[in-house]
């Protein structure tokens, strides 16, 4: 049987795509507009919202895009790839957490995001700030889109869903990483991989989403050497 209906463009995907990126990075979680964003990329509202109904589908596609491009070194030393792609995994949480601050917050056009800018969204995603409104602190700890992404797995129960196969995905890279490192004879053959690798992503989250320190190379080091300590191979 012939399928009913259009086959889904995928120019008109990485349209959508790319303008979400460039708005979210720019304004943030709040100033994201379904509507402008469908503007900016030439297709009509009906077009997007068909394939993301809200602004948490949306943004989510945003952040699979952005990490779809990571990838995982395997040199062969498990202390030096880890913590190489613990930094990835931090470098997208930093990204989220800045987005729509400072400088990036402004229109590329050099107009800044107005109220009048916030269409409507689809029932269930964060209303549009009003006039009166007060500015949240200008708080480099903030988690920003971190915490609403994580928000929109609870207000959609599918976002939810592609949130955790998202990850599931990701996260097995790192596990064959470990694994690997346990055949080499690096870590001990009755290592936990999926464990280990949840103190240190899970650690790396804790810190965004509660502490909001920051997280870098040498905080992923430090992580990777404290866990690997009680993991690797003791040297003869």
């Amino acid at each position: 049987m012939t399928p009913r209906g259009r086959p889904r463009r995928a120019d008109v995907d990485e349209g959508v795509l790319s303008a979400a990126t460039e708005l979210l990075l720019q304004r943030g979680y709040a100033g994201l507009s379904p509507d402008e964003v469908a503007e900016r990329a030439g297709v009509a509202k009906t077009t997007l919202y068909r394939r993301w109904p809200t602004k948490d589908h949306l943004a989510l596609a945003v952040v699979a895009r952005l990490q779809a491009g990571d990838e995982i070194t395997d040199s062969g030393d498990i202390r030096r790839d880890l913590p190489a792609y613990l930094e990835k995994i931090a470098a997208g949480l930093n990204r989220m957490r800045a987005a729509g601050r400072g400088g990036a917050a402004s229109d590329p056009a050099g107009g800044a995001a107005t109220a009048g800018d916030q269409p409507d969204d689809r029932p269930g995603d964060q209303p549009d700030r009003k006039a009166g409104d007060q500015d949240e602190p200008d708080d480099d700890r903030g988690a920003g889109t971190v915490a609403e992404l994580v928000a929109a797995a609870a207000r959609h129960p599918d976002v939810g869903a592609l949130e955790r196969r998202m990850y599931a995905e990701r996260n097995a890279l790192a596990h064959a990483l470990l694994h690997r490192a346990v055949e080499r004879g690096e870590l001990r053959p009755d290592l936990d991989v999926e464990a280990l690798f949840d103190q240190l992503a899970g650690a790396l989250y804790y810190r965004v989403l509660i502490t909001g320190l920051p997280v870098d190379r040498a905080y992923a080091e430090r992580l990777v050497d404290t866990a690997l300590r009680g993991a690797a191979v003791p040297k003869e």
